[in-house]
C-alpha cells in the first residue's frame, strides 16, 4: 500500500510530546507473533495555520535514546516518515513534540506488505490502561502487546488478566517491553487485561491470524456508554464483534442498541458484564439472534450505542471489523468513542476514490441529545453529503466512484445545530485484494 494512503492522524495537544509505542523492522521468534518482522512509518500533520517544529525522539526497548530528528512541517500540510533514522532491527519507540497541534499515527506492516494495520498514540500516558480484547490460539489468532513508560523514571508494572493470569515487569525510564500472550499460562482464549503502573504508561495491542492484522491502543479510563458509529454485519462476507469490558467492580447488564444507517432493522443486544471481564457483543447477535432482538442473517450497517448499563459501571470497547476465516482475508479495528468528548466538527485526514483501486467509507453519528443536520464536505471537490440525523443514528457513505479516479484529499463534518456532538470512522480497503489491505481510524473532533 502506498504511504499516502495510510496517512491517519490523531490530534495532539500544542506543546506536549506525543508518545506511542512502535516497532522498525522487527525480528521475533515465530513462537511470539505471527509474522517474522515488522516495518513502522510514521505519519504527521500541521492541524495550525503556523509552521509546526517539530522533534522526533527515538528510544530503544532498554529506554537508551536511538536518534533524535527535528523538522519542520509547512501549515495544514503532512510529513510521512518512512525511511526512519534508526539502525536496522530497531526496536523500541518514539516520542513526537511540537510547538503547534499537530496529527500523528504510526503504521505497522509485516515485511512482506500482506498485512497492516493502524494505530494513534496518546497525548501523555496514564498510571492504569484497560485491553478490552486479547486472544491465546483464539481461532489461529493470538495478540501481544507493548507497555510504554512515558516518564525518566522506571516503572513497575503489574498485567491482571480476566482470566486469573497474573505478571509483572520493571520498565526503565522512557523504555518499551512486550507481553506475548501465546508464552502465557492463559486458561481462556478470549479475556482482557488491566494494568497498573506506579509511572504513566500507554499500550498498544496487536491481533494477528496467519495472514491478517488488526492493531488498536489501550484506554486510560471507561465510560458509562460508549458509542459505535460502524457496525456490519452479514454484509458481503464482512462482520463486527464489539469487545465490552467492565472496568468496574460491580457486574452490570449492558444492553447496546444497534441503529441502520444504509441497511438492516433496529434491534438490541442485552448481555450481563462481570467485574473486570469482557463480553463479546454484535457477533452472535447478527448471526443467530442470541442476547437480541436482531434479525440472524440480515444484512446491517449501521452504528451501535450503549443504551443501559444496570450498575452504571465503566466500559471501554474495541469494535473488529473482518472478513473470512481461520484465517482471515480482511482484519482491521477500532476504538469506541466517549460521547462527553465528542465535538461538533469531526476531521477526516484521508478519503479516497479509485486511488489505485483504494476507496473509502466513511461513518458519522450523532451522539447528542437533539437532531441535527449533518454536512461532509470533501477537500478540492464539490461532492458533499448530508443528512438529517435522530439521536444515535448515523450517515453512511461510499466514496466509491463519487469523486473522482484517483481522488485523494480529506473531508470536514459539521452539525448545524449549535449543541450537536458528532463522531465518525473511516473504512479504506482495496477492492479486489487478497491480501490484508483493510484498514479503520477514527476521525478526529475538534
Amino acid at each position: 500500500m502506498k504511504q499516502k494512503q495510510l496517512q491517519l492522524f490523531v490530534f495532539v495537544t500544542m506543546a506536549l510530546a506525543f508518545i506511542f509505542t512502535l516497532g522498525v523492522n522487527r525480528s521475533i521468534t515465530h513462537a511470539q507473533g505471527q509474522f517474522p518482522g515488522y516495518k513502522s512509518s510514521i505519519q504527521t500533520y500541521n492541524m495550525s495555520d503556523m509552521p509546526a517544529n517539530i522533534t522526533l525522539a527515538f528510544y530503544r526497548q532498554d529506554g537508551s535514546l536511538e536518534k533524535t530528528l527535528t523538522d519542520i512541517i509547512e501549515r495544514n500540510r503532512s510529513k510521512t516518515y518512512f525511511t526512519l533514522p534508526v539502525a536496522e532491527g530497531f526496536s523500541g519507540s518514539v516520542v513526537i513534540s511540537s510547538d503547534q497541534p499537530i496529527a500523528a499515527i504510526s503504521n505497522m506492516m509485516n515485511n512482506e506488505f500482506s498485512a497492516g494495520g493502524a494505530y494513534v498514540g496518546r497525548s501523555q500516558g496514564s498510571a492504569s490502561v484497560h485491553l478490552p480484547l486479547l486472544m491465546k490460539d483464539h481461532l489461529g489468532s493470538n495478540s501481544w502487546f507493548t507497555l510504554q513508560n512515558t516518564s525518566s523514571t522506571p516503572a513497575n508494572v503489574t498485567v491482571n488478566y480476566s482470566d486469573g493470569t497474573r505478571t509483572q515487569a520493571t520498565l526503565a525510564a522512557h523504555a518499551t517491553y512486550n507481553f506475548y500472550q501465546k508464552l502465557e499460562p492463559h486458561t481462556g482464549k478470549v479475556f482482557a487485561a488491566e494494568i497498573s503502573s506506579d509511572q504513566p504508561i500507554v499500550a498498544v495491542v496487536f491481533q494477528e491470524d496467519a495472514t491478517s492484522l488488526a492493531i488498536y491502543s489501550g484506554f486510560a479510563k471507561g465510560v458509562t456508554n460508549p458509542v459505535m458509529p460502524l457496525v456490519n454485519a452479514n454484509n458481503y462476507g464482512y462482520r463486527t464483534s464489539i469487545q465490552i469490558q467492565n472496568t468496574g467492580n460491580t457486574e452490570t447488564a449492558v444492553t447496546v442498541s444497534y441503529l441502520p444507517s444504509a441497511a438492516g432493522t433496529a434491534c438490541a443486544e442485552t448481555q450481563t458484564i462481570e467485574a473486570k471481564q469482557s463480553v463479546t457483543f454484535a457477533l452472535n447477535a447478527f448471526q443467530n439472534g442470541s442476547h437480541s432482538t436482531c434479525k440472524g442473517g440480515e444484512l446491517f450497517i449501521g452504528s451501535a450505542h450503549v443504551a443501559a448499563n444496570s450498575a452504571e459501571q465503566p466500559l471501554t470497547a474495541v469494535v473488529n471489523q473482518f472478513a473470512g476465516s481461520n484465517p482471515l482475508t480482511h482484519f482491521a479495528a477500532y476504538s469506541s468513542f466517549d460521547p462527553e468528548s465528542a465535538t461538533q466538527t469531526v476531521r477526516l485526514p484521508l478519503i479516497m476514490d479509485r486511488n489505485d483501486d483504494y476507496y473509502t467509507g466513511i461513518n458519522i453519528m450523532n451522539v447528542g441529545l437533539s437532531p441535527t443536520d449533518v454536512e461532509c464536505i470533501f477537500i478540492d471537490t464539490t461532492y458533499t453529503v448530508t443528512k438529517t440525523l435522530q439521536p444515535n443514528e448515523a450517515l453512511t457513505d461510499l466514496q466509491t466512484n463519487k469523486i473522482r479516479e484517483g481522488y485523494v484529499g480529506s473531508a470536514t463534518c459539521t452539525a448545524q445545530a449549535a449543541d450537536a456532538k458528532i463522531v465518525g470512522v473511516v473504512n479504506q480497503l482495496q477492492i479486489g485484494s487478497s491480501d490484508d489491505q483493510f484498514l479503520v481510524y477514527e476521525g478526529f473532533n475538534r
